[in-house]
């Protein structure tokens, strides 16, 4: 028996969190999946997994050996994909962290129909609009909505991205002195939890010099399309990703403020680990995404 099958054994083990799990999950039995591990262990004269029959949990040599392990594995798996990749469908399972907002509004649609054109892949969409790690948390491609900062990471653009100061045309009816957007910092804000500055909204001068002007209300949420909602009773201006204020602002139900002074910095990108072998899965799920936007602007 090779290493690298009582490698495979060992992961698997340790992502299903049990051997029974594991032997369920990969359709090996318990025993032979405890004969491989054994092996494992034998081999690097360590232990590597603290086995009862109530609990498991990993050593510390345990822990050390899976992360490079796991790494290993999925450059091996990445070169086959790579070779095989003009001759086979893809198969195997991608994992995509994914913001709640991008999930539920319209462009969500993308997901959909990547899956539906590649049934042979396993689709797993973790909706958390929490910037997730994804060499900690395994994941495969995330989708960021924000201005690009410098990370680990490769980035990819798929698409443009803007937000939209808006309000009711009945209330700005009720405050019609807005000359500048220094002037929001008066009137009632529907404050986006989601928005890593929050309390304060960034701007742009005609001489690209920037500025921020604090902003509050009788309302805060962490959801675009709770804040939609609520800027479309009146209660308030917000600031509204462009694909969920879109057609209300099409229809004339609101109105954009300070077109010309609001960023443009800002994209849709899919980040994934640098890894010398892309996954065949990773780079074709990305072109997808990247047409499907082109396609759908």
């Amino acid at each position: 028996m090779d290493t690298l099958t009582r490698i495979r054994a060992f992961i698997d083990v340790v992502e299903a969190e049990g051997f029974s799990a594991a032997a369920r999950r990969t359709g090996r039995s318990k025993a032979l999946l405890s004969k491989y591990v054994r092996e494992l262990e034998d081999e690097l004269g360590a232990l590597l997994l603290n086995r009862t029959t109530r609990q498991f949990s990993m050593t510390e040599a345990g822990h050390t050996y899976y992360r490079s392990a796991s790494d290993i594995l999925k450059e091996i798996d990445n070169l086959a994909d790579l070779v095989r990749e003009n001759n086979a469908q893809l198969k195997g399972r991608l994992r995509v962290s994914v913001p709640r907002t991008f999930v539920d509004a319209d462009v969500g649609q993308s997901l959909i129909d990547f899956a539906r054109e590649n049934p042979d892949l396993s689709l797993e969409i973790a909706a958390d609009d929490r910037f997730v790690d994804l060499i900690e948390e395994g994941f495969d491609v995330a989708i960021r909505i924000s201005k690009l900062e410098d990370s680990g990471m490769i980035a990819r653009k798929i698409s443009d991205f803007r937000v939209h100061l808006c309000a009711t045309p009945d209330f700005l009816e009720r405050h019609p002195d807005l000359g500048h957007p220094s002037d929001i910092s008066s009137l009632p804000f529907i404050v986006d939890t989601n928005s890593r500055t929050q309390g304060s909204i960034r701007f742009y001068n005609p001489d690209n010099t920037t500025f921020a002007v604090a902003v509050s209300g009788p309302i805060e949420v962490n959801s675009p399309h709770a804040t939609l909602r609520a800027a479309l009773a009146g209660i308030g201006i917000a600031l509204i990703p462009d694909f969920i204020a879109r057609k209300p602002i099409e229809s004339g139900e609101l109105v954009t403020l300070f077109n010309d002074y609001i960023p443009t910095d800002r994209g849709i990108y899919a980040v994934y680990p640098h890894r010398r072998y892309l996954p065949a899965k990773v780079r074709i799920f990305v072109d997808y995404l990247h047409n499907w936007f082109k396609k759908h602007p």
